[in-house]
């Protein structure tokens, strides 16, 4: 391992979901910072330059036997992991069906169930198969990814543009009740694993600019006091930095990286 405490190099990382647009740019990030990145995820990420050093393993994040299996093959491949990070996550596109993204009342409840079992079922298991193969080696971080409507309600007005449209359109509920859920889950995880080394933090993001609709960001981006949304960039460091030894007294703690989104 490098002296400098900011490096990753040696380390062995699962990430899932990295796959998607903030999950390809963790990954390009750890492997910058001289780690192994073992990609957890249904989909195949864009082919990264350094395969040396890059696993992509099909997982089913919902599925422990799944879990188990690649798990297994990175600890053959490579060592047991040093860290994890679960990026993997559903929510309902702006472009879902309408009974997905209307009212509360009628909210359906397979949709419940489909984003529940992603976002907070899939984060406990990864947890507890990656987490407790870190535990066994005495050594660990794990960084789960929170949001802002983790932990804010949304603001309902910012989707007042589709309303005036005649579009029937409310942020559904499943993703804010699964990301709240991640807070006490990690402060679990970081406490019970304290005395076996491994730490576990959240990380709290806010919205990723994403070609949205004008009229979105027109209500969004004034909320944001940095004055715009994020870019996929802004938050690799913070991943780096809580899964490196910079971070070494940090567990069960929530980082917040929202552009002030929060601060008012």
């Amino acid at each position: 391992m490098t002296s400098d405490p900011f490096r990753l190099d040696g380390a062995t990382v699962v990430l899932t979901g990295g796959a998607g647009q903030l999950g390809q740019a963790f990954a390009a990030a750890l492997l910058d910072a001289g780690a192994r990145v073992a990609i957890f995820d249904m989909a195949a990420a864009e082919p990264m330059a350094d395969s040396d050093r890059l696993m992509q393993l099909r997982v089913d994040v919902t599925d422990r036997a799944s879990i188990e299996d690649a798990c297994a093959r990175v600890v053959a491949d490579w060592s047991a992991p040093h860290g994890l990070v679960n990026a993997a996550a559903l929510d309902s596109p702006p472009d879902a069906p309408a009974e997905e993204n209307g009212p509360f009342e009628t909210y359906p409840e397979a949709s419940w169930d489909r984003v529940m079992s992603v976002n907070a079922k899939g984060v406990f298991l990864t947890c507890q198969v990656v987490g407790g193969a870190m535990a066994a080696e005495g050594r660990g971080s794990i960084v789960n990814i929170a949001s802002i409507y983790g932990a804010l309600s949304p603001d309902q007005g910012l989707y007042e543009y589709r309303r005036t449209r005649d579009e029937t359109f409310f942020k559904p509920v499943a993703y804010s009740a699964s990301k709240s859920s991640l807070y006490n889950l990690t402060r679990y995880i970081a406490t019970y694993w304290a005395p076996k080394g491994v730490r576990a933090n959240t990380v709290t993001f806010a919205g990723v600019f994403a070609d949205q609709d004008p009229g979105f960001l027109e209500r969004y981006v004034p909320k944001v006091p940095l004055g715009r949304m994020a870019e996929p960039d802004d938050y690799t460091g913070p991943i780096v930095f809580l899964l490196s030894d910079a971070s070494r007294y940090m567990t069960g703690a929530d980082l917040v990286v929202d552009g002030g989104f929060s601060a008012w």
